[in-house]
């Protein structure tokens, strides 16, 4: 079989179809996971990490190629733990809960003031604090860099002045590989934070190229392609975890498990990873974005503008492009001054991909009144949709409130 013959895995296709967990462990999110697991403790997951590391090396080396692989590679991964407010609709009406989850990430650079980490999207979407344990028991708070929500990547960072010295001379970047040259039948390792518990390895086989898989992650559906396909276990929470060849390279992130097909067959040891020679591009530039801290109500800024998501089926039935319709755009308001127009649908936040209004309303929360802000619209024109970029300066609070009356 031809390495690059794309191979597709749909929900609803017996034959190919596979309902796939996202590899993450949380309260209620990985809507297609076939199993449950408790909620993960962030202490216990890196005394365990504690515990690994503390073999004898000359032991890894006697134990054999898997064991140096994963000594070596274990001060790259870092364990993941998120909080997030989540909300559930009941007969009382909806009601907001905390809720924990956890993940994997891999140390991929660091710049002067920051330890930048990899890790999927849906790890730290919609996360209000994100912590991640390094190899030697110490926890510290990250923030998130960017996201790619398209591709399911995203960059945490980590202050450098917050972690001590003694686990900077434990810590290490990953070493990464090129994914474009694993063979069909090459041996690989998994390393990731399975179950919220601690640090995990397994080790496979790659047994397919480019697969793509149809995923969601309990806020988006999204299509994920071009994945490499182990039979190294992967399970919930080992997404963002790293995928090694034998050299211990980098060569991929992991990113979903299979679990059972559309008829409620079980699937055992099929798991998927997003190859580096896709996510490196991706990444460089979530690590060159600047980090930003989220902000009150009263600190954000604002467009102007009333927003509707356009679905798939929306845009089948009337011939438009997927994305985030400007429904009303407030004369005089800031997007109006900028250019945009009734009926624009916005692709791109400030270089973000943004699919629905809650990504809008996400990424807006870092961004401060009178910050410009570069927008991507679709705009029709003679029947046919042309790209436009438009530079947002934000509005204020009290913009905001004089321009709510225009645009209901």
């Amino acid at each position: 079989m031809n390495k690059f013959d794309k191979k597709k895995i749909r929900i609803g296709s017996f034959a190919a179809a596979t309902a796939v967990a996202v590899g993450l462990l949380a309260g209620s999110v990985a809507p297609f996971a076939a199993e449950k697991a408790m909620t993960p403790d962030a202490e216990m997951a890196v005394e365990l990490m504690a515990a690994e590391k503390a073999m004898a090396p000359e032991n890894v080396e006697a134990a054999g190629t898997v064991a140096t692989v994963a000594y070596d590679a274990m001060p790259s991964l870092v364990t993941i733990s998120t909080m997030s407010v989540q909300e559930m609709i009941s007969f009382f009406g909806t009601q907001t809960y905390e809720a924990e989850g956890a993940g994997t990430g891999v140390i991929i650079g660091e710049n002067d003031t920051e330890l930048l980490i990899a890790t999927n999207n849906h790890v730290i979407d919609n996360a209000e604090e994100v912590s991640v344990g390094f190899i030697d028991e110490e926890v510290v708070e990250a923030q998130i860099k960017g996201t790619d929500r398209q591709n399911d990547l995203a960059v945490i960072a980590v202050n450098l002045e917050d972690i001590p010295e003694k686990t900077k001379d434990e810590i290490k970047v990953a070493t990464i590989g090129d994914s474009d040259a694993l063979v069909l039948g090459e041996q690989v390792v998994a390393i990731g934070n399975a179950l919220g518990v601690g640090q995990s390895v397994t080790s496979g086989y790659v047994s397919a190229f480019n697969r793509e898989l149809d995923l969601s992650d309990g806020r988006h559906e999204f299509v994920s392609s071009g994945l490499i396909q182990t039979d190294a276990a992967i399970n919930s929470g080992n997404s963002g975890g790293a995928l090694l060849n034998m050299k211990g390279e980098l060569i991929g992130i992991n990113e979903a498990k299979a679990a059972f097909t559309s008829s409620g067959v079980t699937v055992d040891n099929v798991g998927y990873a997003i190859p580096m020679s896709k996510a490196k591009p991706i990444l460089d530039k979530l690590m060159d974005r600047a980090t930003r801290e989220k902000l009150s109500e009263e600190e954000q800024g604002y467009l102007g503008v009333s927003l509707v998501n356009i679905s798939s089926e929306f845009a089948d039935l009337y011939g438009t492009p997927q994305g985030v319709g400007f429904a009303e755009v407030a004369e005089d308001g800031p997007a109006a001054e900028a250019g945009a127009m009734k009926g624009d649908i916005l692709i791109e936040f400030d270089g973000l991909t943004v699919t629905t209004v809650e990504d809008v309303m996400d990424e807006i929360r870092y961004y401060e009144s009178g910050e410009e802000v570069e927008l991507t619209v679709l705009r029709a024109d003679n029947g046919e949709y042309k790209e436009k970029k438009l530079t947002v300066t934000l509005g204020t609070q009290d913009a905001l409130d004089s321009l709510q009356s225009k645009i209901q």
